[in-house]
């Protein structure tokens, strides 16, 4: 699976290098609006063992060329019952604007599709403005906290969305 635009390339995660960017990036944006919680932690740090492992992915968009550098990342994490939750979508600082958010949610509503998945959510935060306007055109409706599949989810998570 691949998906590019003239200067980004999205994949699967595949190094250790795509591990610790997915961290650094997340754990900018998590630290500089909230508070890096235990289990923001436990996901970031290890996301081979705490996502892939469980039938989930992680996917890194990185800057097509030499460098190579990862830019961006979106982790989907596996439930039961084929149900997936779209999660620790980061764009580095310094390359947001350049429409990598978007590619990275049509990449990750693929990638669930492919693993099966039949139901895809997300929480997030109003703080984060874009992103949710970024939801809301990949097709995300908000729904009550009551909707959600799992019952102990992140404090931070004002808005809750579901993909229809």
């Amino acid at each position: 699976m691949s998906y590019a635009s003239a200067s980004i390339e999205v994949s699967s995660i595949a190094s250790q290098s795509d591990a610790d960017a997915f961290y650094a990036l997340n754990e900018e944006w998590i630290s500089r609006l909230f508070t890096l919680e235990d289990e923001d932690r436990a996901v970031l740090g290890d996301p081979f063992g705490r996502i892939v492992a469980s039938g989930g992915d992680v996917l890194v968009a990185r800057e097509l060329g030499s460098s190579g550098t990862v830019v961006g990342c979106i982790a989907l994490l596996a439930y039961p019952d084929d149900v997936f939750e779209l999660a620790k979508m980061a764009v580095a600082p310094a390359a947001q604007g350049r429409g990598i958010g978007r590619l990275l949610i049509v990449a990750a509503i693929d990638r669930a599709k492919a693993l099966g998945g039949t139901r895809l959510f997300l929480g997030t935060n109003t703080k984060l403005a874009p992103a949710i306007h970024l939801y809301e055109d990949a097709g995300f409706v908000r729904i009550p906290r009551n909707r959600l599949p799992v019952s102990d989810y992140y404090a931070r998570a004002d808005v809750l969305m579901e993909l229809m």
